[in-house]
């Protein structure tokens, strides 16, 4: 069994008297330590499938299995649980609490989880061992989402979601940004997924799932991925 399987995978929403199918017999696999990209247009279904992973949402058919544990089973409780100690996420607004430093932001995901890396290790790994008592409102956007993906990473996680991680970003910054995931997957062996609208990113990728229509239309193994360097879009 893959590191994370999702079989089958249906999530609807009701509207009134309509239901949408955001996920519509959704199926894939990653394995452990791939980079993977889930790309597709603009409400394809794509952070539905992240929520769900990430145990934000729940599943109303199939199964989904992390690590070979069944997730969709889980209960309320178990959920949180999960998300708490096996799930970092980043997202395209990095959530920082303003009113604390970098470092102290860090150290509130340590606070919720069993080993956490040492926060002052974790932002020296991301680049910024020079702003750790800096506040949000002193730091750039770029920096700003490296200390998101530092408390995310300080939890150990077993699986980094990340939800169009550069959407805020320049294009230059967003590259740095794309370059530290890549180098944390393989230079740690953490799971990294990546949710975009942009295909250009596709070949840095270990593993690309193409989304359309609530609906997976295709996926993909690259043997060779092409370092962030030297992609463009």
């Amino acid at each position: 069994m893959a590191f994370v399987e999702f079989q089958d995978v249906v999530k609807e929403y009701r509207m009134g008297e309509v239901t949408i199918r955001a996920a519509d017999g959704i199926t894939f696999s990653i394995e452990k330590g791939e980079f993977c990209v889930i790309v597709g247009p603009s409400g394809a279904g794509k952070t539905t499938v992240l929520n769900i992973l990430g145990g934000m949402d729940s599943c109303d058919g199939g199964k989904i299995w992390v690590d070979g544990k069944e997730v969709s089973a889980y209960s309320r409780k178990e959920l949180i649980t999960y998300r708490r100690y096996d799930i970092g996420f980043v997202f395209q607004f990095y959530n920082l609490v303003q009113n604390l430093t970098a470092k102290e932001n860090v150290e509130l995901a340590s606070q919720i989880c069993r080993e956490p890396e040492d926060a002052e290790e974790v932002l020296r790994q991301v680049g910024l061992g020079e702003r750790m008592k800096n506040f949000p409102a002193q730091l750039s956007g770029g920096e700003q989402q490296r200390v998101a993906i530092a408390r995310a990473l300080a939890k150990r996680p077993k699986l980094l979601l990340c939800d169009e991680p550069t959407g805020a970003l320049d294009y230059e910054t967003g590259k740095s940004i794309l370059k530290l995931l890549q180098d944390t997957c393989r230079n740690t062996g953490t799971t990294v997924v990546v949710i975009t609208h942009n295909t250009a990113l596709t070949p840095m990728a270990d593993r690309v799932i193409k989304i359309k229509n609530s609906r997976v239309r295709s996926m993909e193994k690259n043997d060779a991925p092409t370092p962030v360097e030297r992609i463009e879009w």
